[in-house]
C-alpha cells in the first residue's frame, strides 16, 4: 500500500508528511525544498479483531481497540505547471507519483501561495487553480502516454495483433494499470466497440481522464484551513473528496504528546493535558492557538485523510492473519499479531499470497475464526475478518 503526497511549493505538503509520519524532513518557504522524494511509514486506523472477541492483548499497533495499519506515504517533488513536459520537476514527479495507488493532493485552502508557490497574502491566490492544474498535469500525461503511439496502435489492430482493451493497457504498463480497467472505462463511455481510428480527440481526452480517476484517484487535503476566511470554497470542489485540514497543528500536538505535556493520539477531536505538567507562555499560547481550530475544522484532519484515502477511495479491507484459530495467536503466542490492508473483493487466498508467495503455492483451506467454518481459497474476505491459513508449504 502506497499514498502519494504531492502539491505545488509551500502549501505544507512537508509538514502533512512530518506529521503523518513523524518523520523530520526538511521544511522550507521555497519552491523545490523537496527535491528527493521522502518515503516514511504513516498508519490508518480501524476497529481491532480483538473488540468483536471481547479482548484485551498487548500490541503496540492497537489501542484501546483501535488498531493502527502501516501504510507508505510518500512525499513527492513539488509541482509546477508544464510538469508533464518536463518543467521544474516534472518527469521526477510524474515518475515517483505513478508508484501510488492514491494520491493525497495538498492544496493551500486559504490562498496565501500563487501558483508557483511563492508566499501571498491570505486569500488572494484561487486554490480552485491549483486543483484544476494538477489535475490537467495527470491528464496531460496520460494522453501524452497514449497519444505518442496512438497510429502504431490502430495499426496493430487493424492487422489484428492485438485488440483494444490489451493494446491500451500495454501502454499504462508502467503506472500498474489492469486490462480491466481500461476495459470498465471504455465500456462506460461506449468506446469498446468503437473503431481507434474514428476516435476523436473528444475521445481520447474524456477516456484518459475517466482512467487517471479510477487508478490514480486524488483526495484533496484543504490545508491551512484554519486560516481560510470563508471554508464554504469547499463547497466548489466537485468530483473529488476534499478535507479541511491543518497539518501544522497535527505536527504541534505530535510533539506535545511525544514531549509528554499533552494527551493526544492522531484523530482526536481533542486534546488534554497531561497531569501535574507546567507549561510555559509560549505552549499555553499555542494550544489555545490548536482550541481555536479544532473549533473551526473539528479535528486536524490528518487521520481522517489517511483513512478515507485507504477505506472509502481505495475500499481496502483489514484482516488479521493468525496461526491458531483458538488462541488467536502467531506461533510466538502473540494475540491478534499482525493486520493486512487488501483490496475489496481479495480472497482467502489472495491473503495466503500477501503473508508469503510459499504459503500461496501450498494452500489448501482456510479457517474462519470468527464462525470456526472451514473456507475456500475463492472465499471473499470481509472487514474485520480473522483468517487462519493452511497450507503444505511453511514460509521460507
Amino acid at each position: 500500500m502506497q499514498i502519494g503526497l504531492f502539491g505545488k511549493a509551500n502549501v505544507g505538503k512537508s509538514t502533512f508528511f512530518s506529521a503523518a509520519t513523524e518523520t523530520p524532513v526538511q521544511i522550507a518557504n521555497f519552491p523545490f525544498t523537496t527535491i528527493h522524494p521522502n518515503i516514511g511509514v504513516a498508519y490508518v486506523q480501524s476497529d481491532c479483531a480483538c473488540k468483536h472477541f471481547g479482548i484485551e492483548h498487548k500490541n503496540q499497533l492497537c489501542m484501546k481497540g483501535t488498531r493502527f495499519i502501516p501504510v507508505k506515504l510518500i512525499d513527492v517533488a513539488g509541482l509546477v505547471p508544464g510538469a508533464h513536459e518536463g518543467k521544474g520537476l516534472g518527469n521526477q514527479f510524474l515518475d515517483d507519483a505513478r508508484q501510488a495507488e492514491v494520491l493525497i493532493h495538498v492544496v493551500d485552502i486559504a490562498g496565501t501561495t500563487d501558483i508557483q508557490g511563492q508566499p501571498v497574502p491570505i486569500g488572494t491566490h484561487d486554490p480552485l487553480e491549483d486543483v484544476e492544474f494538477v489535475q490537467d498535469e495527470f491528464d496531460q500525461w496520460f494522453v501524452d502516454i497514449l497519444q505518442r503511439e496512438w497510429d502504431k496502435l490502430t495499426k496493430e489492430i487493424e492487422q489484428k495483433r492485438t485488440k483494444l482493451v490489451d493494446g491500451i493497457a500495454k501502454r499504462f504498463t508502467g503506472l500498474g494499470i489492469k486490462d480491466y480497467q481500461v476495459h470498465d472505462v471504455l465500456h462506460k463511455l461506449d468506446l469498446i466497440a468503437k473503431n481507434p481510428k474514428e476516435w476523436t480527440s473528444s475521445d481520447v481526452q474524456t477516456f484518459v481522464k475517466e482512467l487517471r480517476k479510477i487508478t490514480k484517484p486524488i483526495i484533496i487535503a484543504a490545508n491551512k484551513a484554519d486560516l481560510c476566511k470563508d471554508l464554504d470554497i469547499i463547497k466548489k470542489i466537485s468530483d473529488t473528496v476534499v478535507i479541511p485540514c491543518s497539518a501544522e497543528t497535527e505536527l504541534l500536538l505530535r510533539k506535545a504528546s511525544k514531549a509528554g505535556i499533552v494527551n493526544y493520539t492522531s484523530g482526536d477531536k481533542q486534546f488534554s493535558l497531561v497531569d501535574n505538567t507546567k507549561i510555559l507562555p509560549q505552549q499555553q499560547k499555542a494550544l489555545d492557538l490548536v482550541k481555536i481550530v479544532f473549533s473551526k475544522i473539528n479535528s486536524t484532519g490528518i487521520q481522517k485523510i489517511l483513512n478515507i484515502a485507504v477505506f472509502d477511495v481505495l475500499k481496502f479491507i483489514v484482516v488479521f492473519p493468525v496461526e491458531d484459530e483458538t488462541k488467536l495467536t502467531n506461533k510466538d503466542g502473540d494475540v491478534l499479531p499482525d493486520s493486512k490492508l487488501l483490496p475489496k473483493n481479495s480472497t482467502a487466498k489472495d491473503l495466503a499470497g500477501l503473508i508469503h508467495a510459499d504459503i500461496a503455492k501450498g494452500f489448501l483451506h482456510a479457517i474462519d475464526c470468527k464462525t470456526k467454518q472451514r473456507i475456500g481459497g475463492d472465499h471473499i474476505l470481509k472487514n474485520g475478518d480473522v483468517i487462519k491459513i493452511v497450507s503444505t508449504l511453511s514460509r521460507g
